[in-house]
């Protein structure tokens, strides 16, 4: 490298804000702002963009880089490599945390609504749980840890994570019901996370309630019921009469029990907890819920989740009441963290806050989640190529199915909601479309978002979450829809509507019938007049033909007037003398067959 390409060389970063990218390059962050507009990038001067997109624009106005070389990553840590590094001698029985799955509308939340007395479904848009939450109860003087996950399948990711830091998990099966598409997963889900589980058979109160039905179904699946001779615990209950509850209560703290060199802890070691919620108030800031799992938390403490931090300020247990430490097992909502952090991240002291200040800066992303690069665009040069090779796939032959891409913006309240959403839209898969989430963040929809969708010809989706009035006069005026949801599985769907806009149709070709040629009255460039018999089905006028000469086809083409003793009609069935004028090649002759028929277009719908 020459020296005066040494000085034209930048630094980069893999992050970097446009603002910081502007000073590296001497040039006005307006200025800067406008060239990453023309590339297809809408980006404010405190967005961040990464290295790929900064080097691509460096290389076109001359500057050359390289990629900043940062120090150790933040130390990835699980639980279990904190809890083997504890004292055996120090660990103590902690409460069992239980997590609940099972099909949607099966009763989930109704059941622990029962269990806790008090009212959450009537809290919740559509019936169905929209967030975790955590709490705990008292039963013959032992404490139950309770994490409460949402029931559609847009939530695998949520489900999936509440499995990792529970001790026993709850299967509930509707009696009415039985065992459905998401009762399988859920099960998948607990058996990876290697717990015990217990069946909780609701709606018995139902008549049309058929327990043994769902021993039958657990059976078929290879989960025999306790009383059937098996191992699988199967508890009858009604979340709407309370019946069975008790019963339930106590067969928990009998697994528990059995469980019980696995349900221990050190109230006094390593601090260890992880995020089941985690999103932005507008009035308390970033406000997280933890599940301590070893170690106390305390007021005071600094504490690093990924690459958020921040000093404990505030706690409050699951009641809301204010407290000054939590304990394994608690369920706690922290207030002091400098932002949000994703949900299932590790909570753990920080000891090294000057190194993980300098690690966290390049990555800050002022509550927004870290996204997929923004809009990718080419150089000149990639983009001349690509066209070049396209010419030569067209000129082989190759028939290449067009991927169209379906861009969305995304909005929503919190972490959790966001990721599942994310989530359930990567699971919307086909060969003619290809989802692509272009930006995603928290709050609510800005001007900016809607300049980005815009730009990317894509949809504005918010969960949760409100236009701002600058959104929405800007949206107005360029006649663009922002579209707002609080029920996730209704956003889902609205999704689906859209992308089966892109599936390509099927095409159902439908023979109408055949006539023999018997005479060609006139030959012209472009059509013939000829006169047959129809030997099979009808001829319609305007459908399209196909003309045969001894079972090979000579010409496509189209029937364009039909007639019958010298008048138009519009069709001639079996047995029938016509005329015809043929509009395409002119190859027909006597004895040929003219085949015609109609195509419909079948619109697809995603299964």
């Amino acid at each position: 490298m020459t020296e005066e390409e040494i000085k034209k060389t930048i630094e980069i970063p893999e992050k970097i804000t446009v603002r910081e990218f502007a000073l590296k390059l001497n040039k006005p962050v307006t200025e800067l702002i406008g060239i990453l507009m023309e590339n297809g990038i809408l980006a404010s001067q405190n967005e961040m963009i990464d290295y790929e997109t900064a080097a691509i624009v460096s290389e076109d106005l001359g500057v050359k880089t390289k990629l900043k070389k940062e120090g150790k990553e933040i130390e990835a840590i699980t639980p279990d490599q904190v809890m083997k590094k504890e004292d055996k001698a120090k660990l103590i029985p902690r409460p069992p945390v239980v997590v609940v799955l099972g099909h949607v509308d099966h009763g989930k939340t109704q059941l622990l609504d029962t269990i806790r007395k008090t009212n959450v479904v009537a809290k919740e848009a559509g019936g169905i749980t929209q967030r975790i939450s955590a709490y705990q109860v008292e039963k013959n003087k032992k404490t139950i840890t309770f994490i409460d996950t949402p029931g559609h399948e847009a939530f695998t990711a949520m489900r999936s994570r509440g499995t990792k830091i529970a001790d026993i998990a709850i299967l509930v099966i509707a009696a009415d019901d039985g065992i459905k598409p998401q009762t399988k997963e859920a099960i998948k889900i607990i058996k990876a996370g290697g717990i015990p589980f217990i069946v909780a058979i609701n709606k018995i109160d139902k008549p049309e309630a058929d327990v043994e039905k769902v021993k039958k179904q657990l059976a078929d699946l290879g989960y025999l019921p306790e009383d059937w001779s098996g191992k699988t615990i199967c508890v009858p209950v009604s979340a709407k009469t309370g019946k069975g509850i008790d019963e339930l209560l106590e067969m928990i703290l009998l697994v528990a029990d059995m469980e019980k060199d696995n349900i221990k802890a050190n109230p006094e070691g390593e601090i260890l907890g992880s995020i089941i919620e985690s999103h932005v108030d507008p009035q308390e800031g970033a406000v997280s819920v933890a599940l301590i799992q070893n170690g106390t938390l305390k007021i005071g403490d600094t504490v690093e989740v990924g690459r958020v931090y921040g000093k404990i300020k505030t706690m409050k247990d699951f009641k809301g009441e204010s407290i000054n430490k939590a304990v394994p097992s608690q369920p706690v909502k922290i207030l002091g963290l400098k932002g949000s952090p994703t949900v299932g991240e590790i909570l753990r002291i920080a000891h090294d806050i000057s190194g993980l200040k300098k690690k966290i800066k390049k990555h800050r992303l002022d509550y927004h989640l870290k996204t997929p690069t923004q809009i990718k665009f080419k150089t000149k040069k990639q983009d001349e190529e690509e066209k070049e090779e396209e010419k030569k796939s067209a000129s082989a032959g190759e028939k290449k199915s067009i991927v169209k891409p379906l861009n969305i913006v995304l909005k929503a309240d919190t972490l959790g909601s966001l990721e599942a959403i994310t989530e359930a839209l990567n699971k919307i898969q086909h060969e003619d479309f290809k989802i692509e989430i272009v930006h995603r963040g928290l709050g609510n929809i800005t001007e900016a978002d809607v300049g980005k969708a815009e730009a990317v010809k894509g949809l504005l989706y918010g969960f949760n979450v409100k236009p701002t009035s600058s959104a929405e006069n800007v949206a107005k005026g360029e006649e663009f829809q922002i579209k707002t949801f609080n029920i996730i599985y209704n956003l889902i769907d609205e999704v689906i509507k859209e992308a089966e806009k892109l599936l390509n149709p099927e095409i159902l070709v439908e023979t109408l019938g055949r006539v023999k040629i018997l005479a060609v009255f006139r030959n012209e460039n472009t059509y013939q007049i000829v006169g047959g018999k129809v030997t099979k089905g009808k001829i319609v006028s305007g459908a399209k033909a196909k003309v045969y000469r001894e079972k090979q086809k000579m010409a496509d083409g189209r029937i364009t007037q039909l007639q019958i003793n010298k008048k138009n009609v519009r069709e001639a069935t079996e047995g029938l003398e016509c005329g015809m004028k043929f509009e395409g090649e002119p190859v027909v002759q006597v004895n040929d067959f003219i085949e015609v028929y109609q195509e419909k277009k079948i619109f697809k719908k995603l299964s």
